[in-house]
């Protein structure tokens, strides 16, 4: 994905919320805060992104985000139910009305038969509804790619919690 795509995705997603009075928090692991770029690349984020976490480690998720680490030893860091738990405890922790959590395998390396490089689970968590899950395998790409796709997703994600 063109980083193009993401700015004017972010740009759609900042409109969306300011609209419908939300504001926005991200919960990043194998993205490393690149969703957060995206999104504060944008004039104007400031009325709508209200923070965002990088937890690239699990400590860092269990101590930001609340995730059990029961949750990550069970499923491991890479998995539906951690990048479920991650979107959760981002709304948690914020004032956001709307959170995406991303975790996967940006390679080149740590991949496995199960978990390979370019697996990445996603999660949206609207305040008072459900927990929206993903899973998306994007292949051996560069990992600069895989990173690009999945902010991608993420804010496709964000924008579909918005509603129409």
């Amino acid at each position: 994905m063109e980083e193009n795509t993401a700015n004017v995705k972010a740009i759609t997603l900042i409109v969306k919320a300011k609209t419908r009075g939300f504001r926005v928090a991200t919960a990043e692991s194998c993205t490393g805060g690149l969703v957060s770029a995206a999104l504060t690349d944008i004039p104007g984020a400031s009325d709508v992104f209200d923070r965002g976490f990088v937890t690239y480690s699990n400590a860092a998720k269990i101590d930001m985000l609340g995730v059990c680490a029961a949750v990550i030893d069970a499923y491991g860091a890479v998995s539906a139910e951690t990048a479920q738990a991650m979107a959760q405890g981002a709304l948690e922790h914020s004032l956001a009305d709307v959170a995406v959590a991303i975790t996967g395998v940006a390679g080149p390396g740590g991949g496995t038969p199960q978990k390979p490089v370019g697996l990445v689970h996603f999660a949206c968590a609207k305040r008072g509804g459900e927990v929206v899950a993903l899973e998306r395998r994007f292949g051996p790409l560069p990992r600069r790619d895989i990173r690009q796709a999945a902010v991608d997703q993420a804010l496709d994600l964000l924008i579909a919690a918005l509603g129409d």
